[in-house]
């Protein structure tokens, strides 16, 4: 079966999640991704626990986190510090499409590897580089992780209780989310970047930054402040337009309701018994919902604290009103829409005999997605990759690794 980016050769030189993430997503989709590690060390990420269990007991060297994001790739481990190693990845380069970076701004350069350097060598290079504040500006050379990005991009102004209420504060989301969008927007800049080289056969340098992703990605938000002025405040599980939009509680626990429009604010009043609200000029439409939210947020809930969340889920869902229970990861992996999507996969494993992988959500019709080599151990395709693609004499390799190089 074709893959969309067969023939594209790819150089992960980044770690952890974003960049990682980017080029997982390239070689789901046919890329050869050539992760480029450290000799000894490799990606942070191989150390962070928990770890796949070995087929004959005990526990692999392989972290979650780590075959999260590197399925599909080949690992080369070389030392940049080393110029022996910079003329390997200068030489990788003259045969790659994109190379995908994230180390701190001007690191690179110091090593002549970054992409004014690299373009003279290979012009039809894209090169993605992504770091936390991006190329320009005044914390351009400054670190930070998802969670300083949560902070200073105003998710987390959104995100938690109210200061009003006990114990209201600032929350961030309970996943790198930062680096996730970073990675998704990051995926549709290299294909498009791609689309443009196809044409013009013009490479080019992407600049990505994670403070820009994160605050682009608060999307209507932004714009409600930036028409009304109004800075938004933290609202707990509601909604700031939309009401009755938020968690509640049924008699055995808590359910999400989202009632978009009036239509599904008619069905919900018929469900819950009160069939004649919506003719309440104070409750009719959503913008006096919105308006007289202190007083029907709380009639609401007093009716389905009711009955258990089942009883409403059932109901509603099957008059078209948007709820749904708040599943912990054992009931979505159990949930029957999920398994017939399809979205957890069993692959082989060299060490852990199999290891489970989340579906890359792209559905293609054509051109699906394929698992077929599952994360690799540090440096596990170096001679491979030295000899094959670069032609270089097993002599030569030999001398590396006694060097350290690779």
């Amino acid at each position: 079966m074709p893959k969309a980016f067969d023939g594209v050769r790819v150089l992960d030189m980044s770690r952890v999640l974003a960049g990682p993430f980017l080029a997982q997503n390239l070689a789901d989709l046919g890329a050869d991704v050539i992760k480029v590690e450290r000799p000894g060390h490799g990606d942070e990420s191989r150390t962070f626990p928990p770890f796949l269990a070995a087929k004959d007991g005990g526990t692999t060297e392989d972290s979650a986190y780590f075959s999260t994001v590197n399925r599909g790739k080949r690992s080369i481990t070389v030392d940049l510090s080393r110029s022996e190693g910079q003329q390997i990845i200068r030489r990788l380069v003259a045969e790659t499409d994109v190379l995908v970076e994230n180390y701190r701004v001007g690191t690179l350069a110091r090593y002549g590897l970054d992409y004014e350097s690299l373009r003279q060598i290979n012009p039809s290079l894209i090169y993605c580089s992504i770091t936390g504040f991006g190329q320009t500006g005044p914390y351009r050379e400054q670190p930070g992780y998802d969670y300083i990005f949560q902070a200073m991009s105003g998710l987390m102004s959104l995100t938690g209780q109210s200061d009003d209420l006990p114990g209201g504060g600032p929350a961030k989301v309970g996943v790198a989310i930062c680096d996730v969008i970073t990675g998704i927007y990051s995926s549709f800049a290299v294909a498009a970047a791609l689309f443009h080289r196809q044409r013009t056969g013009e490479g080019q340098h992407i600049d990505m930054s994670l403070l820009d992703v994160q605050v682009a990605a608060i999307s209507h938000i932004n714009m409600n402040y930036l028409v009304s002025g109004v800075i938004p405040k933290r609202m707990g599980t509601a909604h700031p337009s939309i009401v009755p939009y938020q968690v509640f509680d049924g008699s055995d626990g808590k359910f999400v309701l989202a009632v978009g429009n009036d239509g599904q604010f008619r069905k919900l009043c018929e469900i819950m018994g009160r069939p004649n609200l919506p003719d309440d000029p104070l409750y009719a439409t959503n913008v006096v919902r919105v308006a007289n939210r202190a007083e029907l947020v709380p009639l609401v809930a007093s009716i389905l604290r009711t009955q258990p969340v089942k009883h409403w889920v059932d109901r509603l869902s099957a008059v078209g009103v948007p709820c749904g229970p708040i599943n912990d990861l054992k009931q979505v992996f159990d949930d029957p829409q999920i398994k017939e999507r399809d979205v957890l996969k069993t692959i082989p494993h060299p060490r852990a005999g199999t290891m489970p992988v989340l579906s890359n959500p792209a559905r293609l019709s054509v051109t699906p997605p394929s698992y077929d080599r599952p994360p690799p151990s540090l440096g596990e395709h170096t001679g491979d990759i030295l000899s094959t693609l670069l032609g270089m004499p097993a002599e030569e390799i030999a001398d590396l690794r006694r060097a350290g190089v690779i």
